[in-house]
């Protein structure tokens, strides 16, 4: 069963962000898109695009005229077990097969993995390409000041650090050893637990 999905070759006025193109031979994620419609000649779309495999970025401009593969990315849910030796092991639940990933995947949100969590990965053919967390995870405070009588919630924040190491800003009504929910995208807090 193939793992992605052969799109039909798109415009290049019809690139938008979060578009998964294969182009040059590799295969790019377009971040940017900019339409450009210049007082003499044809629009074009000037596409920021990150290559998905080594991370490296390319500016590329593509007329209206000019086709492109897009391509779909099957997203499978995964369930991470341990990681041994900078490998995160995850299993299938459906087959129950494993498979391993560098951490470096993860990116700065790795400190949020936490065992048997549930994590997207996206293949092309056989090949794992990305891994996102679920949008919100709950933490412990281990350190931060303490809760200050009368004070209000208004805009101040206080540093906080969790059990994962990750700092973040907290409400001054967050005291340590509670559990808070902190958004994993931006990396701040959302709620108490």
């Amino acid at each position: 069963m193939p793992r992605f999905c052969q799109m039909p070759k798109i415009n290049g006025n019809e690139i938008r962000p979060g578009n998964i193109l294969e182009h040059d031979g590799g295969l790019w994620l377009a971040v940017r898109v900019d339409h450009v419609k210049p007082g003499k000649g044809g629009a074009f779309a000037q596409v920021e695009l990150r290559n998905l495999r080594n991370g490296s970025k390319l500016n590329e401009r593509f007329r209206s005229a000019d086709k492109v593969e897009r391509v779909r990315l099957e997203q499978k849910d995964q369930q991470f077990l341990y990681e041994n030796d900078g490998m995160l092991v995850f299993m299938d639940m459906d087959s129950f097969e494993q498979i391993e990933l560098p951490a470096e995947i993860l990116g700065e949100r790795r400190p949020f993995l936490q065992d048997g969590m549930t994590v997207q990965i996206e293949y092309y053919e056989e090949e794992a390409l990305s891994a996102s967390l679920p949008q919100k995870v709950t933490c412990k405070v281990v350190e931060t000041e303490p809760v200050v009588k009368g004070q209000t919630a208004a805009n101040s924040f206080k540093p906080a650090v969790l059990d994962n190491g990750v700092r973040v800003m907290v409400p001054p009504f967050v005291g340590q050893d509670e559990d808070i929910i902190v958004n994993t995208e931006t990396f701040e807090y959302v709620e108490r637990a």
